[in-house]
């Protein structure tokens, strides 16, 4: 917010420098972002009076003015603006002024031969505006040649560009700002008064409020004005609305917003008739309720707003009006022909104002302030201060005031404990006890601070111990005991107290689940995947997504469920990009509706295609498509390098994915994920390379072995110098028996001797059995303390043979 410290000076007795008070606000937690010394803009700039103005001799667009400044000659200066004439009073920058928004400084010339002595000044020369189409003429009624032109423009300021954070909708206020200036310099106070406004009252005003919906809006005052005459607003209005960035409009518009700047209260006028005219009846009944489907209207800025059902609205006669704290409509908004005023002031739900704005993507100065919260306390004091300036600056006559009420306690008034041992116990030490002076903050200081915010502090019974009553206009943000020792904190000055550095300082580590983590990706990047990363936001597909209430695109209006689509996509896009194939993983987190509860789970999910080989030259130029074992190994040098023994079950349950060419994957018995091949059909639809595989993997599972296990950490194992002794198996099994629990029951029947098992060939054709395949093992067979003879691994290799006959009904075939 912009402050002027000239207004702001009417409010407190600000005693000390800008530079100082930016300072001091800016450590109390309100960042001033700027400091606008408007003073030296017109340094040296005079009223005068033109007193004679002539055609330049040499020039068709230039005149010769004779500027009266009170001095002993009248000033000979040279204008080419269109709006030069005698007898109006103008802003004369003489000889030796400088202009420091257009870097000028006044020096006497020559303009096409005629001496000029001084420049007669337009708004853009001097700072107020981009653009002026000619000198600024003012209308004075008692003007004093030579005075100084900054007080009668507003130049005499200095103006405060301040942050307040979200919890401190009191400081979006002139009075709020003031209050706070007076509490931290203990300077003293006048807030505006606002004498209550007489009402004419009529037996038939016309005029009603109702509310339907008190959650949204608890109270509203309806003030009906008859009689007002638009105009432009006074100097004095237009030139502090101007500091704070707000354009003048006409006298009653301007109030409403000086009425914003001042209490922090968003009002709105509307204009009676044309409230009439729009609802065809002489009666209005104002109310406040929620859009229904298909509801419209145009606001103050023009744009046609469809409405949605968040959209809290303003009514007459049940018709849209205005979007309620956020901005009015257009088609009722006061205009230069206004007689007749509905002056509406209000106290909006924070929530309600928030959605209501995000839902048609409009912000307005009112909705900052009802989002934040506005002070409910103040609601009547600013309505009548508007109802008493609109009287003063437009004349009519109040005639009716209605107010709706939810009828719920609007005292806002709140009582808190306050323990002086725990301010001390939260704050510290204060730096003057290390000069012998109280170490900590004394009861008597900390109730001055508390009563220079406006508190109440009364002590009880317990020692040491104050109730507060906080004042209404911090009704919303001081809610409990430690707000109010950040208050204590803050006005004391954070600086002044100790310094505490921690006894020890400990170096930091990485969780294990984390770290655990990191050791996930970085074998997944080891095998040669890249790591991805994609919107957890997809369009609406499935019935068990979860949905958004407010999604800013259709196409981001889901959380996805499983992350292989986003993999599948992101392939097809580098192949159509000519990036060729996109080898890559993914952690992420995936989200589903069980029934009504929404769950969560954490995920790895690849993707692995293309041709794996670099010299094309080998195949003659054509792309060789990677086989199922290929893609298998790169997901087993993954698992190996973290520890893992994963085991492989076919599986024919996801649609994508080839029915014969896809295994669902288990952890000691616990389900781990799914790897197989894309389904033909989905891999001829987006037009990938012929063989594609997909991976997703429950994170949770992966990581909960990993922490049971000693993968994380790697231990040195003893290797036998002593040589091996190999033997190769080969028989016809059934082509249902998965070769891994072949594997498993030769290392259980072979015992401690048994180093490795390895598959090395598999056959099916002529002369194998139906239903069956040719399958070759190799059996490493070694001691860490000798060298095996045949006594040794003969009877263990036929157990290995005995064990595959009566389990798996093999044929032995050597």
């Amino acid at each position: 917010m912009r402050i002027s410290l000239k207004w702001l000076q009417e409010l407190v007795d600000v005693a000390i420098s800008p530079e100082e008070l930016a300072e001091t606000l800016t450590m109390a937690g309100f960042e001033v972002e700027e400091i606008e010394d408007r003073r030296p803009w017109a340094s040296g700039v005079v009223l005068g009076k033109i007193i004679a103005c002539e055609q330049h001799p040499n020039a068709d667009k230039l005149r010769v003015c004779q500027v009266d400044v009170d001095s002993s000659e009248a000033l000979n200066i040279v204008c080419g603006a269109p709006n030069a004439r005698a007898d109006i009073y103008v802003p004369v920058a003489v000889v030796g002024t400088y202009l420091s928004t257009i870097d000028l400084k006044i020096k006497p010339a020559k303009l096409r031969g005629v001496p000029s002595e001084g420049m007669i000044c337009s708004l853009a020369e001097l700072g107020l505006s981009k653009e002026s189409a000619g000198i600024h003429i003012f209308e004075l009624e008692n003007p004093e040649l030579g005075s100084d032109i900054r007080p009668l423009l507003g130049l005499d300021d200095v103006i405060l560009d301040l942050t307040a954070t979200a919890n401190r909708a009191d400081a979006l206020s002139m009075v709020g700002v003031a209050r706070e200036v007076a509490a931290l310099t203990g300077a003293s106070l006048r807030i505006p008064e606002a004498n209550g406004v007489a009402i004419e009252g009529k037996e038939s005003p016309g005029l009603a409020v109702e509310i339907s919906e008190p959650q949204g809006c608890p109270i509203y005052i309806g003030t009906a004005i008859e009689g007002v005459k638009i105009a432009a607003s006074p100097a004095w209005l237009q030139q502090r609305l101007k500091a704070a960035g707000v354009r003048p409009i006409n006298n009653v518009v301007d109030v409403t917003n000086y009425i914003l700047l001042e209490w922090g209260q968003p009002l709105h006028a509307f204009d009676r008739d044309r409230l009439q005219s729009f609802t065809g009846t002489q009666d209005i009944s104002i109310g406040v309720r929620f859009a229904k489907t298909g509801e419209s209207f145009k606001t103050l800025d023009g744009q046609n707003r469809n409405l949605q059902a968040q959209n809290l609205l303003i009514t007459a006669s049940d018709k849209p009006v205005a979007l309620a704290g956020v901005m009015g409509g257009e088609d009722t908004e006061v205009h230069e022909g206004t007689q007749n005023l509905v002056l509406e002031a209000a106290i909006f739900d924070q929530a309600t104002i928030r959605r209501s704005a995000r839902a048609q993507g409009l912000r307005s100065e009112a909705s900052i302030r009802y989002e934040r919260g506005v002070n409910q306390a103040a609601l009547t004091t600013a309505c009548n201060r508007a109802v008493a300036l609109i009287l003063e600056l437009a004349g009519g006559a109040a005639t009716v005031q209605k107010t709706a009420s939810s009828g719920d306690d609007l005292s806002f008034s709140r009582s808190l404990e306050l323990r002086l041992d725990r301010v001390n116990l939260v704050l510290g030490q204060l730096k003057r006890g290390q000069t012998g002076g109280s170490k900590y903050l004394e009861p008597e200081e900390v109730k001055n601070i508390l009563i220079a915010l406006g508190c109440e502090v009364v002590a009880t019974e317990k020692e040491r111990v104050f109730a507060i009553t906080v004042p209404p206009y911090r009704y919303r943000d001081l809610e409990r005991e430690i707000d109010l020792i950040e208050e204590v904190a803050r006005l004391h000055g954070y600086d002044n107290f100790c310094d505490t550095l921690p006894s020890k300082t400990e170096p930091g580590y990485l969780s294990p689940e984390y770290a655990a983590i990191r050791n996930v990706r970085s074998a997944f990047r080891a095998a040669g995947l890249t790591e991805l990363m994609h919107y957890s936001l997809v369009k609406t597909e499935g019935d068990n997504q979860v949905v958004l209430a407010n999604p800013l695109f259709v196409e981001y209006s889901a959380l996805r469920t499983e992350m292989l689509s986003g993999l599948i996509d992101a392939f097809q896009y580098n192949l159509e990009q000519g990036n060729g194939a996109l080898n890559g993983f993914e952690v992420g987190r995936i989200f589903w509706k069980d029934g009504d509860a929404m769950k969560e789970a954490d995920a790895v999910a690849g993707i692995i295609g293309g041709d794996p080989t670099v010299w094309k030259w080998q195949q003659g130029g054509r792309d060789r498509p990677l086989t199922w074992f290929e893609a298998k190994g790169v997901l087993e040098s993954v698992f190996q390098e973290l520890g893992l023994a994963v085991q492989y079950q076919s599986d024919s349950s996801n649609t994508r994915l080839h029915p014969g060419r896809t295994a669902a994957l288990s952890l000691n018995g616990k389900h781990l994920g799914v790897f197989g091949q894309l389904h033909p059909q989905l891999q001829q639809e987006k037009d990938l390379p012929e063989q594609v595989y997909v991976f997703q993997l429950d994170l949770a599972v992966l990581l909960g072995e990993l922490g049971r296990s000693s993968s994380l950490t790697r231990k040195f194992a003893g290797y036998s110098s002593f040589p091996a002794s190999d033997r190769d198996i080969a028989f016809f099994a059934p082509v249902e028996v998965p070769v891994v629990e072949m594997q498993s029951a030769m290392k259980k029947a072979a015992g401690s001797l048994l180093d490795s098992v390895e598959l090395f060939d598999e056959y099916r054709g002529d002369n194998v059995p139906a239903g069956q395949r040719s399958l070759a093992f190799r059996l490493i067979y070694r001691a860490g303390d000798r060298t095996l003879s045949e006594t040794d691994v003969e009877p263990a290799q036929q157990k290995v043979r005995d064990v595959l006959v009566e389990k798996f009904g093999v044929s032995l075939r050597s």
